[in-house]
């Protein structure tokens, strides 16, 4: 017994003598920061061509990991960087990406090798990325069509864009643009300019925050349907938030601060009739007309089968857009919260389009409802009648809290395509109405539209203020502590 005890001693010492040293975490970080690349390496500088740093960038990426640009300049890019899997792309202070036409002109300045196949990258970093648009501002639809952004991805999951900046946006082209994403991340951006700063199409959990935007198109786009030139995919959007972001005044404008777009489309039919931008289920897959944005209707005769790219039809030109079956999208489950509004435009459109570019919803189609959007501390910062929120779509719940009205309330319309926009509830808490004398607060020209409006713990900072509900329709219930409303 006692022999067989210092066996099991003498076992114990030499495991304790001969193990290896515990190793300092410290040395162990240090060693995992040498592994970094610096893309010097391989030839990117100030002093290349376009062509060359695109062919040294590129170079660099595909060797994976963490690759940086340290020396400040800026850096002439003749063409589009292709990033995979578990790869952070890091620049420091200084660094701008400048697009040249060396080689022809091109869309993106990066987008995710996962593009052209539909196969998904993931856990990707790109920071400190300021791109100089330069005039070339153009969509060439090489990975995908629809995918245009300057910064562009489509086919990921677990990406995160920090510091990103753009200042002189063309009309063509996105700053940002994702679609087809899972667990997203853009954080610290200021992108100025002529079209939409960041455009997200079909996804899941995302977050936009502490942005700065100057656009004449939309700050943000949450665009589940879009323009067959606008998203290579239609989904739903799901599960994110939006928060802490400026849209800045601007001297002209168009579209919102957020447009939240839905759509709904149907199985092919024999004779149906189609335009620019309609969808149509067909084979086991989602094609779209490819025309001309010019109004004009046609009549399909033949189903697309094709399994992808574009192919005219009984003189229609219908791409194969997406694999997937799925019969409408929208945005669900969305908080937006400090949001400062400083340019005089609609704040934010949960919406359809209806127009010569696109038409969200085709007739007759599975009617898309989209889900509990929550606004949260919204700061109107202009007092010109602009709509708070704009409404064209059925959604169920509005949550609106600790928000500051101004002379822009809530105006429900229709899109001349849905017999049916479902019943929807409006809670307003915790808010402050600004504006002296009487504002339309809640407006409805659709007939027959069900609204339950309540307001609670509301704050009147004008004595003189004197909210008013129209609508054509009568369907509309009334909870509300604001004094003098008015039906």
């Amino acid at each position: 017994m006692k022999k067989n005890i210092l066996i099991i001693v003498a076992l114990l010492l030499s495991q304790l003598l001969f193990a290896k040293p515990i190793e300092n975490p410290s040395k162990r970080f240090k060693a995992i920061r040498q592994q970094a690349i610096d893309a010097a390496s391989f030839g990117f500088s100030p002093k290349s061509s376009g062509i060359q740093n695109v062919k040294a960038l590129q170079a660099a990426v595909d060797k994976g990991g963490t690759i940086t640009v340290s020396e400040p300049g800026i850096y002439k890019m003749a063409g589009t960087v292709y990033i995979g899997s578990n790869t952070s792309l890091q620049f420091g202070n200084g660094i701008f990406l400048k697009k040249v036409n060396e080689a022809g002109e091109f869309s993106s300045v990066l987008t995710n090798k996962g593009a052209k196949t539909r196969v998904y990258d993931e856990h990707i970093i790109v920071e400190g990325l300021q791109i100089i648009v330069n005039g070339i501002d153009v969509r060439k639809f090489v990975e995908a069509y629809g995918l245009h952004g300057q910064l562009a991805f489509f086919y990921v999951k677990d990406l995160k864009v920090k510091g990103f900046r753009c200042m002189d946006l063309g009309k063509a082209q996105y700053g940002i643009q994702i679609c087809t994403f899972e667990d997203i991340v853009v954080d610290d951006v200021i992108i100025k300019g002529l079209k939409d700063g960041v455009h997200l199409g079909r996804g899941k959990r995302f977050r936009i925050s502490n942005g700065v935007f100057e656009t004449f198109d939309d700050a943000i786009a949450l665009n589940a349907h879009d323009y067959a030139v606008g998203n290579p995919e239609m989904g739903w959007i799901e599960d994110g938030i939006v928060e802490n972001c400026h849209d800045l005044n601007a001297k002209e404008t168009t579209g919102f601060f957020c447009r939240i777009l839905a759509g709904a489309w149907k199985d092919w039919q024999k004779g149906m009739e189609v335009q620019q931008s309609d969808i149509v289920i067909s084979n086991g897959k989602l094609y779209r007309v490819q025309m001309k944005a010019d109004g004009k209707k046609y009549i399909s005769q033949t189903p697309p089968t094709h399994e992808k790219g574009t192919q005219v039809v009984d003189s229609i030109a219908w791409g194969m857009s997406q694999n997937e079956v799925i019969y409408n999208c929208g945005v669900r489950n969305v908080t937006f919260r400090d949001i400062y509004l400083s340019k005089p435009r609609i704040g934010f459109s949960i919406h359809f389009d209806n127009d010569r570019f696109s038409r969200s919803y085709y007739p007759g189609a599975q009617v898309p409802l989209q889900e509990h959007l929550v606004f949260d501390n919204i700061r109107v910062l202009y007092d010109k009648p602009f709509d708070f929120l704009k409404i064209n779509t059925p959604i169920d719940v509005v949550m609106i809290t600790n928000s500051s009205f101004q002379a822009g309330g809530i105006n429900f319309t229709a899109n001349n395509a849905m017999p049916d926009y479902l019943k929807t509830i409006i809670q307003i808490n915790n808010c402050v109405f600004n504006y002296p004398g009487s504002m339309v607060l809640l407006k409805n020209s659709i007939t027959n539209k069900k609204i339950v409006f309540k307001t609670v713990a509301s704050v009147e900072k004008d004595a003189s203020f004197q909210p008013k509900i129209v609508s054509t329709s009568k369907d509309i219930t009334i909870q509300s502590d604001l004094k003098n409303l008015q039906q």
